[in-house]
């Protein structure tokens, strides 16, 4: 089969970031589920383990990054019962197995949905990493009760990105939360009202723009930018008892005494915990994916492609890898091959 890797970190200007090349095509065993890939996306966590997984050394083989997926299954293993061949599926993946950057993968078939009907495939791979994620750290890590916690209010820091765009949506119309994103550049601030946010305010003054527009705490946040960069001003602005969860890395330990006396609690949120460790509730992750295909057929949810680029390739890659790493995408980025 066709894959498209790399054997060492470089920058993603480099010739070598990314390569073509043959590789054998894999078999399904136990519970894996061997899909005829259609159509990829990319996120952030793709360059990031790019810059990072082969830093000054150089690989036997070609390594397959790529976590966001949508396709047919070719064949299962023999303890497979939740899909048959010929199904139309999407998911997120592992970042324990090679990814979906080639013609073919092996996946757990507890971490698979079914796709959704009403999408393209590409827009249907630009959905299961990003609304993973927002599930997870709405309902899963803050614990968001539907009924309890009904018009309060959350603050989401990079409202425009993959998963700001899908937390907003979530948070407003299935949560029923009053929701206010974060955005720096009109196009980016029409994007997220489009998405549902009822208050778009300006992330460089962000404390003074919160209260600018009329809300002294807000009783959730969640950062998708940087946990470091803003930990003051979310310190600042939850409310007492109130819960911040992020996705981003800590380059230095967060100073988890500024929320003592507001009796604040703070979450991680990793999308791969579930399928890298293989815990009892890894299946959940199949629940999400099909109530979020339901929810999108429904057109309750709308899907976040924004762009999309044709053919598996290495130039491709490289296109996508770039145009995340300026820090500017709205919505989401898919390859369909």
């Amino acid at each position: 089969m066709k894959a498209v890797g790399f054997k060492t970190s470089l920058p993603i200007t480099s010739t070598e970031s990314f390569i073509d090349f043959e590789t054998e095509k894999p078999r399904p065993t136990g519970k894996d589920l061997l899909v005829k890939i259609k159509a990829i996306a990319v996120n952030p966590v793709d360059y990031k383990i790019r810059q990072n997984a082969a830093k000054d050394t150089t690989l036997a083989e070609p390594k397959i990054i790529g976590w966001d997926a949508c396709g047919v299954v070719e064949a299962v293993g023999n303890e497979v019962s939740l899909f048959k061949v010929g199904d139309e599926v999407y998911y997120a993946g592992d970042i324990t197995r090679p990814g979906c950057n080639a013609e073919y993968q092996l996946i757990d078939e507890r971490i698979v949905g079914k796709k959704p009907k009403s999408l393209s495939d590409e827009a249907a791979a630009a959905m299961p990493l990003t609304s993973l994620t927002a599930w997870e750290i709405l309902f899963d890590r803050i614990r968001i009760s539907k009924e309890k916690d009904k018009n309060k209010t959350v603050l989401i820091l990079a409202g425009a990105g993959g998963v700001g765009s899908i937390a907003i949506q979530l948070a407003k119309k299935i949560a029923g939360l009053n929701v206010i994103a974060t955005a720096s550049r009109a196009e980016s601030v029409d994007w997220c009202r489009k998405m549902g946010a009822d208050v778009v305010v300006n992330h460089k003054n962000l404390v003074e723009e919160v209260r600018e527009a009329g809300f002294q705490y807000v009783d959730f946040i969640l950062d998708f930018v940087d946990v470091n960069s803003y930990w003051d001003a979310m310190a600042e602005l939850i409310k007492p008892q109130g819960h911040i969860a992020s996705i981003t890395g800590s380059a230095t330990p967060v100073a988890l005494n500024k929320l003592k006396t507001k009796s604040a609690s703070f979450s991680w949120e990793f999308m791969y915990t579930r399928s890298s460790f293989q815990t009892d509730d890894m299946i959940e992750q199949h629940r999400i994916l099909n109530e979020i295909a339901d929810l999108l057929d429904d057109e309750i949810l709308v899907h976040t492609l924004t762009d999309t680029l044709e053919g598996l390739s290495a130039e491709n890659l490289k296109k996508a890898h770039a145009q995340l790493e300026s820090g500017t995408t709205i919505g989401k980025l898919a390859i369909k091959y």
